[in-house]
């Protein structure tokens, strides 16, 4: 059986997959060992009270606080797949036309992120109990 191209919109691709730990240094050697790549540099998103460490298209997120959205998710749900993110050209606008068609949002303006990107995110029951986020990177 033939697997079906793989489409992505013009505008959007997968930009990383957010993976809530209980330590980034416990589970970065075996995102490292997975992906074939070293980690960035790890930094900390004082606004959401997580330190991040990219591994190829995977981001950890740690939690800095434990009254943190992320500290909360590990608490119900222990460590795991927390989001999938994908990248916009115009985060804004893209947020505009989401609400307008009735898309749930967290967030209905982008906010600083790790690494300088702008973010938002999609309230998980408007997209089959999966968090979304939205990254503009500035690239």
């Amino acid at each position: 059986m033939e697997i079906p191209e793989l489409t992505v919109p013009p505008g959007r691709r997968l930009h990383h997959v957010g993976i809530a730990v209980d330590s980034i240094e416990g589970a970065r050697p075996t995102f490292e060992l997975l992906t074939g790549v070293s980690g960035s540099p790890v930094e900390e998103v004082a606004s959401q009270r997580v330190r991040v460490c990219f591994v190829g298209i995977v981001e950890l997120l740690e939690p800095t606080d434990p009254t943190s959205t992320v500290a909360r998710f590990l608490e119900r749900r222990g460590p795991g797949l927390h989001h999938l993110a994908f990248a916009v050209d115009d985060l804004a606008a893209e947020l505009a036309a989401l609400g307008e068609q009735g898309v749930r949002l967290i967030d209905s303006r982008p906010r600083a992120g790790a690494f300088g990107h702008q973010v938002a995110f999609l309230h998980p029951e408007s997209s089959g109990r999966v968090l979304i986020e939205l990254v503009q990177t500035g690239d």
